[in-house]
């Protein structure tokens, strides 16, 4: 066994003159959370159902847990869970007979299944609600009973395709506490997310765009590489302090957060002194200050890099 549960190379897929992913190279280490961060449209899906078999590639080798894909993929079903943003179990059956159902679909005998699910129901709060009818439970109870369906088999590898979009923050927040408990006993959790404060918690990271990988590595590596590019402004006149930066020559971006500026430069040659300096001329007063990278500057960074390769091809 191999310390990586998904190995791919060159993965692309296209409808007609539609390229959905295009030449997408990542390697997933086993028992790690693996976030792959990006818009709507950006290809995550699509790259998520080819990893798990549920479509073909028009071209690209991808390797999961072993088995080659998609020739292999009714002998990686039993081994991976999949979990999709919209609930997909039944609302007519309850909480106990959905998991029962999913236990009998994977092959549990009837012993492991009635230890299996008491075990499920307990593990994921929903040992009072296992008689309601799935279809009138809230949202969060919904997430966790699809997060036990999608588990009920133990599997190897869980694939989460944005299974957060519709709940509240502190659902998320406990939701994403259970994904560190799978990793912990060894489960390899692959979830795509649009959320940048999710993303943070992924051991490791992949940022697609138009369905181009443009970024990979920890969060910690990622945000390392723009070190000493973003500022913080602070300015009486925000707005006027916003356009008096947005075209100065090397900013890349400026964005308001409340009273405050964020500002993301081209590269490292900017000093606080060049802000304030900028802001003089324009008459306005500021506090900048520098501060720490985020991964929404990375996401922004990256983007841009890859908006002007394809400029530059065209």
């Amino acid at each position: 066994m191999t310390d990586t549960a998904i190995h791919a190379r060159g993965l692309t897929k296209r409808f007609g003159t539609l390229v959905a992913v295009n030449a997408v190279t990542l390697d997933v280490p086993r028992a790690c959370v693996y976030g792959f961060l990006g818009p709507n449209g950006s290809g995550k899906s699509t790259t998520i159902r080819m990893l798990c078999g549920l479509l073909t590639p028009t071209e690209g080798d991808i390797e999961v847990l072993g088995l080659h894909i998609p020739q292999q993929a009714e002998q990686l079903k039993r081994r991976i869970g999949y979990m999709t943003q919209k609930f997909s179990l039944f609302d007519d059956l309850s909480v106990r007979q959905n998991l029962e159902f999913l236990a009998t679909v994977q092959g549990l005998s009837r012993q492991r299944e009635k230890s299996r699910v008491a075990e499920l129901l307990k593990r994921y709060h929903l040992d009072d609600r296992q008689e309601q009818l799935a279809g009138t439970l809230s949202g969060g109870q919904k997430q966790r009973l699809a997060l036990a369906g999608a588990t009920v088999h133990d599997p190897e590898l869980l694939l989460l395709d944005e299974p957060t979009s519709a709940v509240d923050p502190e659902s998320r927040r406990d939701f994403w506490e259970k994904l560190f408990e799978l990793a912990d006993t060894g489960t390899t959790i692959l979830v795509s997310t649009h959320y940048m404060d999710e993303a943070e918690r992924c051991h490791r990271l992949a940022i697609l765009d138009r369905g181009n990988l443009v970024a990979d590595g920890t969060p910690k590596e990622l945000t390392g590489e723009l070190e000493g590019r973003t500022f913080l402004v602070r300015a009486n006149s925000p707005r006027a302090a916003r356009d008096a930066l947005a075209d100065a020559p090397g900013v890349l971006s400026v964005a308001q957060i409340g009273n405050e500026l964020r500002v993301l430069m081209r590269d490292n040659r900017a000093t606080v002194d060049t802000l304030r300096s900028r802001l003089a001329s324009a008459g306005l007063e500021g506090d900048t200050e520098a501060v720490s990278p985020s991964l929404e500057d990375v996401f922004v960074v990256a983007t841009h890099q890859q908006q002007q390769r394809e400029e530059q091809a065209a």
